[in-house]
C-alpha cells in the first residue's frame, strides 16, 4: 500500500514569491476577491489564481498548466450554459481586480472542487488556498452534512494551507440559530 505523502516543513510552498488559488462561484460575495488581493499584496505573491469548478460539467482530460477539458453530465445535450458562466466570472474578476494591479489568471474546471483546485495549486506551485466559508443555514448544513466543505476538505486532503473568509455570520445571541444552543 502506497503512503500518503503527509504535511512536513520540506514541502511548504513560501507565501513570498508564490500564488495563491482561490475558489470562487457565481453570485458569491466580494469579500473573497478582495481578501485575496489583499492577502497578495500583503505578502508579496506572485499572482493569483481565480477558478470556478462546475460540479455540472466533468473533467475529461487535465493539462499540465491547471486546465481541464470538461463536458456536462450528458455528453449528448446541447450545453453552452457554463459559457455564459464564465464570461461573467470573468468579466466581474476584471472589474474588481484591474484597478488593482495584482496579477491574476482564471480557470473554469470541472468536478469536484478539493480534487480540481488541488489540481491547479499544484501546477501553478500555489503556497495557499483562499475560499469563501459557507452561508449559514439549514439547507447549507444539511449539503455540508452530506458533502462536507470545501475548506476542511482541502485542509484535510493535501498539505498548502487553507484560508477561509467569512461571507456571512450567525448572531451568537439568535435564539433561533440552532447552532448558538
Amino acid at each position: 500500500m502506497t503512503e500518503v505523502p503527509q504535511p512536513r516543513p520540506e514541502r511548504m510552498v513560501p507565501f513570498a514569491g508564490h500564488p495563491a488559488v482561490v475558489g470562487i462561484e457565481p453570485g458569491q460575495s466580494e469579500l473573497v476577491v478582495l481578501a485575496a488581493v489583499d492577502w497578495a499584496l500583503a505578502v508579496g505573491a506572485s499572482a493569483l489564481h481565480f477558478a470556478y469548478v462546475d460540479p455540472d460539467r466533468v473533467v475529461v482530460a487535465e493539462g499540465r498548466d491547471g486546465s481541464v477539458r470538461h463536458e456536462g453530465l450528458e455528453p449528448d445535450a446541447a450545453d453552452d450554459g457554463w459559457r455564459d458562466t464564465e464570461a461573467d466570472l470573468r468579466a466581474r474578476l476584471a472589474a474588481l481586480l484591474d484597478p488593482t494591479g495584482v496579477r491574476w489568471a482564471f480557470h473554469y474546471l470541472a468536478g469536484r472542487p478539493d480534487r480540481a483546485l488541488t489540481h491547479l495549486a499544484r501546477a501553478v506551485d500555489a503556497s495557499v488556498f483562499i475560499v469563501g466559508a459557507r452561508h449559514p443555514g439549514a439547507a447549507r448544513r444539511i449539503a455540508e452534512l452530506f458533502a462536507g466543505s470545501l475548506a476542511a476538505h482541502l485542509a484535510q486532503h493535501q498539505h498548502r494551507p487553507v484560508l477561509t473568509i467569512p461571507i456571512a455570520v450567525v448572531d451568537w445571541a439568535d435564539p433561533s440559530d440552532e447552532w448558538a444552543k
